[in-house]
């Protein structure tokens, strides 16, 4: 693959070393063409423009994804974010006073804030404890369920230590306990790999921004087939009924797939800009994209050891990450940071540590630059 070239196609590079993928990625060029192609047309004859249309751009989106995650296009929607997702996933389940729900220890706002109008309603919400390994975190979780348990709403990936969730362990398992399983993908998708008809998902929300290389407030749902007529729309609009197309008579059946929960009308130059960055991505290969991903990682690890920085994924080492989350015992975190945003490396901190992710258009003496200015402290 010739990386040089995917490393041209992005302008941010010319500013800054941006490793901050698991937060947010800048656009390719592209998908400045891609977009800049659309609104010069529409600018020119608005809704006739002669652009890919609505349904055209959608079912594209539909169809990387469910190759991707090994689903049906049917099963996915296209909504705003991760946590808009995740409200449609918990306000919509059917659960009594008395059930309980397990999240995760220090788990992103997005898999939290949705779950706890649950608590007024006379739900238990439990914490799952973030262990240091995926092993040690299955049998922590298993302990905490028993016949009261409805629900379990985890990351695919943790967004503090970049440690990847075991999705089939905790499938297997709510499937022999009849738990429905909720998966915040939004750090895993398009990074690790995920079967979501291995695994047993029942329900995910994930956003575009991450490693899906797409547009701020652009995100999609995943509702597994067999449960899209157990989750109950709490938004019903013009897009969710059949025939949705002709306004009157007014419909009171909903369409048989996940768009009935892209219910009005979105934001469709996002979706143009997602389906360039989904088409470039696709045409690469997923699974190549994800080995230059952790290639990178265990080069800027590797790097970060020799200057004396403890690696959290250490303690993972069987399961690759392409998140780097460090510290050095003695160094200041907020020092780090300050050095590197003076160097223009984009970098996060999280919980106390320096995380670092890193994508296909960042390059080996990028990272070595990274390295270089932690050397100096």
């Amino acid at each position: 693959m010739d990386w040089e070239s995917v490393f041209a196609a992005y302008p941010v590079n010319q500013e800054f070393v941006w490793l901050n993928n698991c937060g947010t990625t800048p656009a390719g060029s592209h998908i400045v063409d891609a977009v800049s192609c659309f609104i010069n047309k529409y600018s020119e004859k608005g809704i006739l423009a002669d652009t890919p249309s609505y349904l055209e751009v959608k079912e594209r989106i539909k169809e990387i994804i469910a190759d991707l995650l090994n689903c049906r296009s049917e099963e996915l929607s296209l909504i705003h974010n991760t946590s808009e997702g995740m409200n449609f996933i918990s306000h919509g389940l059917d659960l009594a006073p008395a059930d309980e729900i397990i999240l995760l220890e220090n788990e992103y706002p997005s898999n939290v804030y949705p779950w706890l109008h649950w608590k007024e309603k006379g739900i238990r919400i439990i914490t799952a404890p973030m262990e240091n390994n995926p092993e040690l975190f299955f049998r922590s979780l298993s302990r905490l369920i028993n016949d009261r348990t409805r629900v379990i709403s985890i990351s695919a990936v943790h967004w503090c230590t970049g440690m990847p969730l075991p999705l089939e362990q905790v499938g297997i398992l709510c499937k022999e306990k009849r738990i429905e399983l909720v998966v915040d993908g939004a750090q895993g998708v398009g990074m690790q790999p995920i079967d979501l008809k291995r695994t047993g998902v029942d329900y995910m929300a994930f956003s575009a921004w991450k490693w899906l290389m797409g547009p701020l407030g652009l995100g999609m749902l995943y509702v597994s087939r067999k449960k899209l007529d157990v989750l109950k729309p709490i938004f019903i609009g013009t897009e969710s009924v059949v025939n949705d197309e002709e306004y009157l008579p007014y419909k009171s059946q909903l369409k048989p797939s996940a768009d009935r929960f892209t219910f009005s009308t979105s934001s469709f130059i996002d979706w143009i800009y997602f389906k360039s960055a989904l088409e470039f991505l696709s045409k690469i290969g997923f699974e190549k994209i994800r080995k230059r991903i952790f290639y990178l990682t265990d080069h800027l690890n590797k790097r970060l050891r020799q200057l004396g920085f403890h690696i959290f994924s250490d303690r993972f080492s069987k399961y690759p990450t392409g998140i780097t989350v460090c510290e050095k015992p003695g160094l200041s975190t907020k020092r780090i940071m300050g050095s590197l945003k003076k160097n223009r490396i984009v970098a996060a901190e999280r919980l106390g540590r320096i995380r670092f992710s890193p994508h296909i258009y960042n390059s080996i003496s990028q990272l070595d630059k990274a390295v270089e200015v932690l050397a100096n402290e």
